[in-house]
């Protein structure tokens, strides 16, 4: 059906109905920009809810995170932020995709209908005013047809008086005359102009005005086939978000799954077991007797009224169920000033200027950490006033951190050291004298880390010796060994045999010198080990530990990613960090980094194993 042929004459209304087509278009996309805001208002919501939820950085996350349903939840928690992004990527198409396609083609329609309405308005006003100038030719004809009759009816008329004399007569004919021939001319004109006007009318209704509706009509289609491409775009953007929200979905459940009740059960006992033994049986007190009583060995009376006992096995188990089960019997609150005077006036051997040096370093590093557990609150360096137990595994996990700490430092220095190498080879690089500064801070670090170690490898024994049952002797930790530098491993295990501390935190023997000259030759970077290991990934190449097959294509535009295709099968050269990312190689000169989430990994049993 064509608007030309049907509608020749709805020329008002088709501007109506076109009018309120372009209305609809800026109505839906408006439907679409708020959409769009709910998408954007939901994923900030989510993620401000993901965010409220996560665990708070202090010494309860650390606790939380041993057991498997908070792992669990820390891992819903970071699935929903990635689901809340999901609901960004829909945004941020539907503004991209819709809305700014609809602006831009709301405005060529809008041009685009101006036009051909413009067009139709001009041939509306000549056929108007064609058919005005036929009706005035039209009048002027039978006005010229009219005059001539009167005109021809005065001339009989004078004809016939006998009265009138021959020259008026032969007027009145003349006048006759004229009039007729000014009519036979307005008729000429009227039938020429009729003619010629019904010519543009048959054009005007037959070319020009279904031309222009015609053109209406095609516009009016490709509007409605618009709308149709957005409401499909429209599903589409949720469409494409669907399989990484579902593998969202899947690790929550997975996550949810992976709970397990007796493990955390277990944790429990692990948490809060304090080491000590139940308490022995009460010993009977004869009050029928008329010697005098004596406090019994078990009795909870005050200790300082009965007598000393060699063994006190059942007194000292006693204290965790007093009211005030904070304080062990062992331990008593110090002022302050009694503490910093204990630390200022112990006075170890030292032999030497070094010595003297170190004993004073060692000195105020320890009094700087007392003095800072004391007014933070956080009990003593030792963690004396935990029960046994307890405090053993506050002491491990403190070794486990200065040992990581001890390995993080040695391998700035092996960075550093390395780069000198290329400095001395090749001067033009920089120079090899600006990296001795770091190395000798680096170097210093160690050594303040190893004392540390030996410290807490003091009162670690300590405690082991004191427990109950010694087969856990096995988890002391001894210092962190590393195959790049065995001097150091070597003078470690000898100064482990001669600890520095007592188990109270006072240093009681001498420093061993030498430990300070090993640590002096071998030097130790002093910037952040990313920014000199890529100067060496040329040299040696990471070894191959998996493989992953993309699930998604994904485009690498930024420094230090690739771009994969689905489906395409890659080698994994480093696991995900914790960051999001997998390292992955494609051959030998092309390699980097690709969200986890975009891949499925495969890692070899030897790299799992590690």
């Amino acid at each position: 059906m064509s608007w030309g042929s049907e509608l020749w004459d709805q020329f008002d209304n088709l501007e109506k109905h076109t009018q309120w087509g372009i209305e609809f278009v800026e109505k839906y996309t408006k439907f679409v920009k708020e959409r769009s805001e709910i998408e954007t208002s939901y994923a900030k919501q989510i993620r401000n809810l993901s965010k409220k939820y996560q665990p708070k950085k202090n010494s309860r996350e650390e606790e939380e995170s041993k057991y498997t349903f908070c792992r669990a939840f820390l891992t819903s928690l970071n699935e929903l932020n990635d689901y809340a992004g999901q609901h960004e990527v829909i945004a941020e198409n539907l503004t991209s995709q819709i809305i700014s396609e609809l602006s831009r083609y709301m405005q060529e329609l809008k041009a685009e209908r101006k036009s051909h309405f413009h067009d139709g308005r001009k041939a509306q006003q000549h056929i108007e005013s064609s058919w005005k100038q036929l009706e005035s030719c039209k009048r002027r004809f039978e006005r010229d047809c009219k005059e001539a009759d009167r005109a021809q009816q005065y001339f009989e008329k004078m004809d016939a008086d006998i009265n009138v004399t021959k020259a008026d007569v032969e007027k009145a004919r003349q006048q006759a005359q004229m009039r007729h021939q000014m009519a036979a001319d307005s008729k000429s004109d009227y039938s020429s102009y009729l003619q010629k006007f019904n010519q543009e009318q048959n054009d005007h209704y037959y070319t020009i005005i279904p031309n222009i509706f015609q053109k209406l009509q095609d516009m009016e289609e490709k509007r409605i086939e618009r709308i149709g491409v957005c409401m499909k775009t429209f599903a589409d953007v949720d469409r494409q978000v669907l399989p990484i929200v579902g593998k969202c979905l899947d690790e929550m459940t997975k996550a949810a799954e992976s709970i397990e009740p007796k493990t955390d059960s277990k944790q429990v006992v692990e948490s809060y077991k304090s080491g000590f033994e139940p308490p022995g049986d009460v010993e009977f007190e004869d009050y029928g007797q008329p010697m005098k009583r004596t406090a019994s060995d078990t009795s909870l009376s005050n200790p300082r009224e009965g007598k000393e006992k060699p063994t006190g096995k059942t007194k000292g188990k006693l204290w965790p169920f007093i009211k005030n089960k904070n304080k062990s019997p062992k331990q008593h609150k110090e002022p302050l000033s009694h503490r910093l005077n204990d630390f200022m006036t112990s006075k170890p051997k030292m032999h030497c200027l070094r010595s003297l040096r170190r004993g004073l370093s060692l000195k105020l590093i320890t009094l700087n950490s007392h003095v800072r557990n004391l007014i933070e609150g956080s009990g003593p360096e030792d963690f004396s006033h935990l029960p046994p137990e307890q405090r053993r595994k506050k002491l491990q996990g403190k070794l486990d951190e200065l040992n990581k700490d001890i390995q993080k430092e040695m391998d700035q220095r092996d960075a550093l050291t390395k780069m000198k190498d290329v400095y001395v080879k090749n001067p033009q690089m920089g120079d090899p004298a600006s990296v001795d500064p770091r190395l000798l801070e680096i170097g210093q670090n160690i050594e303040k880390l190893q004392f540390e170690v030996q410290k807490f490898e003091g009162w670690l024994a300590e405690v082991e010796e004191r427990m109950p049952s010694k087969s856990d002797t096995h988890r002391r930790s001894g210092i962190y060994e590393t195959q790049n530098n065995t001097t150091v491993s070597n003078n470690c295990a000898q100064d482990r045999e001669r600890p520095l501390s007592s188990p109270d935190g006072s240093y009681t023997e001498e420093q061993n010198s030498e430990t300070q000259v090993k640590a002096n030759t071998h030097p130790i970077p002093t910037s952040s080990t990313p920014e000199f290991d890529d100067e060496f990934d040329d040299e040696e190449t990471l070894p191959t530990i998996g493989t992953c097959k993309a699930l998604y294509p994904f485009e690498g535009h930024n420094e230090g990613t690739i771009s994969v295709a689905e489906g395409e099968l890659l080698y994994v050269i480093e696991e995900d960090k914790g960051d999001g990312w997998t390292r992955v190689r494609r051959n030998e000169d092309e390699e980097g980094y690709v969200p986890t989430s975009y891949v499925e990994v495969f890692l070899e049993t030897n790299a799992k194993d590690s």
